[in-house]
């Protein structure tokens, strides 16, 4: 049969499903109606060069068109413009450059849209129309009658917030500096006059002049440190924007004063002041800007609506020919079924129940290739299916998700704060109040000492001006905020900004076996029945029913191995670093290592050869060895086998190259432990320890003056990665693991850890050179501004100098640069 392409979305289709028309003598094909009434549309409206413009190489991913929207979705949108309104929305469909240029023409060419920008980049639109002359949904449907799809783009509150103060601060400061350039063609003027004469007439109208151009800076440009410092006041709390608005309010006061007395005046001191702390402030905030990028790009990377699968029945052969429906992500629940085309972003976490494709999880995980999805796969929320349709059951959504707990975890660290800061924002609360005594004092000592109170009170301003700890409260949030930025590219989320502080200073690195420096994707190698009237089958589905309920890795390698039905279980329990019991087949069950066994009273039968001699070749090659019985009795050996993680041996080296020592700590017996850590370039090796002893031994060696970096994955390192120096879990480690640990590797590599140990070092040196020239600035500058050597306007320049030297020290973390 005859294949065709419609004219126009290029979908190749049957001869016989063909709509044609004739156009201008030419015979048209189209896949279907609704392309032929939008290729009319589109021909009516005189757009036809869309069609000569475009550069497609075939047809793209069907968009829903035909469903009704849900203008609920868009209504929190929607903002006041003056009279107008203004949206922004995603437009599904945008495929180049012509699709931006048809969307725009078309929206333009409707009555009552006053403006239509697109992003080719991020398909977002920005919208602005009169709500007199058209609404909402007839503008929405507009865009959808050509074959596109509007969707809701919102941006979180905590962007919205940075951006708009970013906004704010860059108005003031524009406004503070031109009204001080201006300012400063009349100061110089009076400046003039001071030295060569001026008339009097002249000089009160330059100085009313100058006067009117300073109110607007203080009243507007900086109105925030004025709000700042009445509300700090009001609970005797004294902060830096106190010095800024005294020291220039008092300028401006004392220069109005000396109006009626004619003498000098310093409005330009005044509004300088305020000019260059928001220059300063402007500086810091679009920095912290750059280095927040990641969670930005982070809450960006979850969809707003996913396609949910409407089931009709219980017996369902083949999902993807099922329904769907367009929901807000936020909407979903565990259970529900998501269908994902390719290209589109995962909506949630979960396993898929249907397809086979490749996902791009690069964003959140580190790793750049794509991930191979088959059935049974987890999917992250966040991440881009890449190449075919994939229907998932969703497990975790909306702030359960791996992707909210990511962003959480950079919100807390970039909140966070190291020791060093927090002593430093207490010297702030003495500081700022001793400066205004010291300004004071300065002020009356000049008086005293017979110099002129012009004199007197421009060297208590510069002391005020010259002392504010701008760059001691920058010394560390900014160096925190590039640190977590750059952990977070190398896939290491950080959960405190302690972190930092503590791993510049690491001297003991600590690994736990299983599922750290093996793959943690054991396989049951084989089963040896001790009682041999029991068979391997039976063996393996008492364990499989047991493991069944566990999260240990050896436990799922149980689970993998079986695929028959599981005994139903009562009574289990779970004992982190030693084993699993419960009852299954009315038998009170007990899986564990060797010690478990003893604790549990279980003897080994009378055998021709004694255990050790069936276990000990598969110890020497590092395999795990897990012991079972009941009633009393030993009755079968389970043989787990684990490999080298691929980067385990080369990130010992690069530890061992730092001057770091290395260890093993598991709980796994001396021969397995020993076998595995000699192949991974390990020398130290402690085994047989439960999860308890870890923690102890982690905690004496800390006693001892030693710090400790623990990294681990399961449950049974909890209490280790908690009592640790700094923790590290491996990002596929249990929830347990991950929540008691102060970073995770969440793509599981190893090889991250020098690059966090360089970067925690790099960081910390940082912070402290932050801090020490905060506190040796103050220390010169201080004694400069009370001798009288610094004028108000060289204070507040020397002040903003020092926090732009805090601001860029920080960023040279980003630069990799040795400091």
């Amino acid at each position: 049969m005859a294949m065709l392409t419609c004219a126009h979305c290029l979908l190749t289709f049957p001869e016989r499903d063909a709509v044609r028309e004739s156009v201008n003598s030419d015979q048209l094909v189209f896949c279907c109606h609704g392309c032929r009434g939008v290729y009319f549309l589109i021909r009516s409206e005189g757009l036809d060069d869309f069609y000569a413009k475009r550069h497609w190489n075939g047809p793209g991913t069907p968009v829903e068109t035909s469903k009704e929207l849900d203008l609920k979705t868009f209504g929190e949108d929607v903002r006041e413009a003056g009279q107008d309104r203004e949206i922004d929305i995603l437009i599904d469909g945008i495929r180049c450059a012509s699709c931006v240029w048809l969307n725009e023409k078309f929206l333009l060419r409707t009555d009552g849209v006053l403006s239509a920008r697109i992003n080719f980049a991020t398909h977002t639109a920005k919208i602005r129309w009169d709500p007199d002359r058209i609404g909402l949904a007839a503008l929405l449907k507009r865009i959808q009658a050509i074959g596109y799809r509007p969707r809701p783009y919102r941006e979180s509150e905590q962007f919205k917030a940075r951006r708009a103060e970013s906004r704010d601060l860059l108005v003031r400061f524009g406004t503070a500096a031109f009204l001080s350039s201006q300012l400063m063609i009349y100061s110089i003027a009076l400046y003039a006059g001071y030295f060569q004469g001026i008339d009097p007439g002249t000089k009160i109208i330059l100085e009313i002049i100058a006067m009117l151009l300073t109110i607007p800076v203080i009243l507007y440009s900086g109105m925030p440190f004025i709000r700042s410092t009445v509300s700090g006041l009001r609970h005797l709390h004294f902060t830096m924007d106190s010095l800024i608005s005294i020291g220039a309010g008092s300028a401006f006061i004392y220069s109005v004063y000396q109006m009626f007395l004619g003498g000098t005046v310093y409005f330009d001191t005044s509004a300088m002041i305020i000019t260059l702390i928001l220059l300063g402030r402007y500086i810091e905030s679009t920095a912290k800007g750059r280095a927040s990028e990641t969670i930005e790009r982070l809450s960006e990377l979850a969809p707003k609506e996913a396609r949910v699968v409407q089931v009709s029945g219980e017996n369902i052969k083949d999902l993807s020919t099922e329904e769907t429906a367009l929901v807000l992500a936020t909407s979903l629940r565990k259970g529900d079924l998501v269908k994902v085309l390719p290209g589109e972003r995962i909506p949630a976490d979960g396993r898929v129940v249907y397809g086979e494709s490749e996902a791009d999880e690069s964003i959140l995980t580190g790793e750049s290739r794509p991930v191979r999805k088959t059935l049974g796969s987890e999917v992250i929320g966040g991440s881009v299916n890449l190449f075919s349709t994939l229907i998932f059951e969703v497990a975790r959504a909306g702030k359960e998700s791996i992707l909210a707990g990511i962003i959480r975890a950079v919100e807390d660290a970039q909140a966070g704060k190291p020791r060093l800061q927090i002593l430093a924002d207490r010297i702030v609360g003495y500081f700022v109040p001793a400066i205004l005594l010291i300004s004071l004092l300065t002020i009356a000592g000049y008086i005293m000492r017979g110099a002129s109170l012009n004199e007197a009170f421009m060297t208590g301003v510069s002391v005020l001006v010259i002392a504010c700890p701008c760059s001691l409260g920058l010394a560390t949030p900014l160096a925190v905020l590039v640190f977590t930025t750059l952990a977070s590219s190398r896939g290491i989320l950080i959960k405190g900004g302690e972190v930092i502080e503590n791993a510049g200073r690491l001297d003991h690195v600590i690994f736990d076996k299983t599922g750290t420096i093996t793959k943690g994707k054991p396989s049951l190698k084989t089963v040896l029945p001790i009682d041999s009237s029991i068979d391997r089958e039976y063996i393996l589905r008492i364990a499989a029913s047991l493991e069944n309920l566990s999260e240990h890795s050896i436990g799922r390698a149980m689970v993998k191995a079986w695929n028959g039905d599981f005994f139903p279980v009562q009574n289990f329990l779970a004992v982190p670093g030693s084993g699993i019991k419960g009852i299954a087949d009315e038998k009170s069950i007990i899986i564990g290592n060797e010690a478990f066994m003893k604790e549990h009273g279980l003897t080994a039968p009378a055998l021709s050869a004694p255990i050790a001699d069936l276990t000990l070749p598969y110890e020497q090659a590092g395999d795990t060895v897990i012991y079972m019985g009941w009633d009393g009795t030993l009755r079968a050996v389970l043989i787990v086998s684990d490999c080298l993680r691929e980067e385990s041996a080369n990130t010992v080296k690069e530890i061992l190259l730092r001057g770091k020592r290395v260890m093993v700590v598991s709980g796994d017996n001396r021969i397995t432990t020993a076998a595995v850590a000699s192949a991974a370039g390990i020398e130290y090796v402690i085994s047989g320890m439960s999860p308890e002893d870890k923690r102890d031994y982690i905690r004496g060696l800390q006693q001892s003056g030693s710090r400790i970096l623990m990294v681990g994955d399961g449950i049974n390192d909890a209490p280790a990665l908690t009592e640790a120096f700094v923790g590290i879990a491996m990002g596929k480690g249990t929830h347990i693991a991950m929540e008691s640990a102060d970073a995770v590797l969440v793509r599981s590599d190893l090889s991250a850890i020098p690059y966090f140990m360089d970067l925690s070092l790099r960081a910390s040196r940082v912070i402290r050179q932050n801090i020490f020239w905060a506190f040796f600035y103050n220390i010169v500058a201080i004694p400069l501004a009370v001798s009288g050597v610094l004028h108000p306007i060289m204070a507040a320049g020397a002040m903003a100098a020092s926090s732009l030297f805090v601001v860029l020290n920080s960023l040279r973390i980003k630069k990799g640069e040795k400091t």
